[in-house]
């Protein structure tokens, strides 16, 4: 990567501008990705977000190890310098009163989605992940119950500087999940010296984040604990004790296509904790609530996703998304790649539109 991420990577500095404006709804891998394509082709872009820093997840959760915050604000800021691209920080995109969402705690300013939409060319909607799914048990709303991304991006803000109030810790911290972000919460967790448990529903084999990212952390000093599930979250006070889990062997496959966790009779057990992180998945988070988007046509799919043909249009043609708003959670890669598709396809949409001739650039690269 280099000293830092190069998001506009088709071409050394902005040489022009075809006079069209483009607004993208934000700065993660996809939204940056896309705007590099498009400011490389000539357009003004114009990236919302809501964080005090573009970047999204790869800045405020996910490890510095895997990828260096710094790089990915520097190729954000060569955008700026060199392309005039307009990063708009600290401003929530939604299309009503907005509903709170994990990661809004700098959203000082709100733009409204439908104003967008009126006012630029073409649109893109890449918004993410920023909700987290958490079982509905006895006890979950106690004192000492977060969640991954919650926990993770809290340890970020405070590390930045952002705020001053340290994060919730201690000694006996219970991470539930199997996929990275239990991962990374369990590393950070063990890293604020707690004594750390990983509990997951399936075994190591099953484990979306995979057997070696698994077996790593428990060299570094996790509990891994397979085949449970938790079942109530013992409060005393209305502030965390332990976890109550139940034992689960694997049954037939589910709709995932993994086999499903059923009950052990008789399998329970508690494990002492004083704070528990779950980390159970994510949901999209589109700028919109499912009635304001029937009644601007923009349709959600059942599981919150934003629907978009194979051109990633939506159902407002000039409306386009990309990331994990659409494809559920993802990694850094498809992320980026579904934004340079996204950022393609309006390009395409755009030239087609207007009668303009696609660029040099986008002949010699087809």
């Amino acid at each position: 990567m280099g000293d830092y991420v190069k998001f506009a990577f088709m071409c050394r500095e902005k040489t022009r501008s075809i006079g069209a404006k483009v607004a993208v709804v934000g700065a993660g891998p996809a939204g940056l990705a896309a705007t590099g394509y498009l400011a490389c082709e000539g357009y003004d872009v114009d990236v919302y977000d809501k964080q005090p820093l573009p970047g999204g997840l790869m800045v405020f959760a996910i490890p510095q190890w895997r990828i260096p915050p710094e790089r990915v604000i520097s190729g954000a800021r060569e955008l700026e310098e060199k392309f005039n691209v307009k990063i708009i920080l600290r401003t929530k995109v939604f299309a009503e009163e907005p509903e709170h969402e994990e990661g809004d705690d700098f959203a000082e300013k709100k733009a409204n989605l439908e104003d967008i939409i009126k006012n630029y060319d073409i649109v893109l909607l890449a918004t993410g992940t920023w909700s987290s799914k958490t079982p509905r048990i006895p006890g979950v709303e106690a004192r000492g119950v977060t969640t991954a991304l919650e926990y993770l991006y809290k340890w970020r803000i405070y590390e930045y500087g952002y705020t001053t109030k340290k994060p919730p810790t201690g000694k006996n911290i219970v991470v539930i999940g199997g996929g990275y972000s239990a991962i990374d919460a369990a590393e950070k967790a063990l890293k604020t010296g707690a004594d750390v448990h990983l509990v997951y529903r399936r075994t190591i084999k099953e484990a979306p984040a995979g057997i070696y990212e698994i077996e790593r952390v428990k060299r570094e000093g996790v509990t891994f604990i397979e085949l449970a599930s938790p079942t109530e979250i013992i409060a005393e006070d209305n502030k965390v004790k332990a976890v109550k889990f139940q034992k689960m062997t694997l049954g037939p496959p589910d709709e995932t296509g993994r086999p499903k966790p059923v009950p052990v009779p008789g399998g329970e057990f508690t494990i002492e904790s004083d704070l528990v992180v779950f980390a159970t998945g994510e949901s999209p988070t589109p700028p919109l609530r499912n009635t304001t988007a029937e009644k601007i046509g923009l349709r959600i799919n059942k599981d919150g996703t934003i629907a978009v043909n194979e051109l990633m249009q939506t159902s407002i043609p000039k409306v386009f998304a990309a990331g994990d708003v659409v494809t559920g959670p993802s990694r850094i890669g498809p992320a980026i790649r579904n934004g340079l598709k996204a950022a393609k396809s309006m390009h395409y949409w755009y030239t087609a539109k207007t009668g303009k001739l696609i660029s040099f650039s986008e002949v010699i690269t087809q």
